[in-house]
């Protein structure tokens, strides 16, 4: 079962350290506002839900927003895992150029393909991780 699983099914506590978890992450690749909405699949005018979740506010019991956040978490721990020498280069991926996405960065292909972009970028890491 994935953090975000976990975290539906435990209730508020287990929410709220999962939005600061996906709000360090976010901070980390140096992700704007409008960025970091369309990662978790709110409306660019809920500006107001990301500063609740960068205080800890537990992250609403919306399965597709608990979904998100926990790819936002795999993706990371995979940028983690592929360059364990280089945390700068792993948090510079998703706003970089990348030939598997036809030119564009990570994060342009979650917020142009929303929850499919997601998982094509999780999966091409986890294909590059060899799993």
């Amino acid at each position: 079962m994935n953090q975000a699983a976990v975290a539906f099914n435990q209730g508020d506590q287990n929410r709220g350290a999962l939005a600061k978890m996906v709000t360090r992450a976010f901070e980390h690749w140096k992700l704007g506002t409008e960025e970091q909405l369309a990662m978790l699949g709110l409306a660019t005018n809920n500006r107001a839900a990301l500063s609740r979740y960068r205080r800890g506010e537990p992250l609403a019991a919306n399965r597709d927003l608990l979904e998100r956040a926990g790819h936002v978490l795999a993706i990371h721990k995979n940028l983690r895992l592929i360059f364990p020498q280089d945390r700068d280069l792993a948090y510079a991926w998703m706003t970089q150029r990348n030939k598997a996405f036809k030119g564009l960065t990570p994060v342009d292909v979650i917020k142009e393909w929303g929850f499919a972009g997601m998982l094509t970028v999780r999966s091409h890491l986890d294909r590059v991780r060899g799993n």
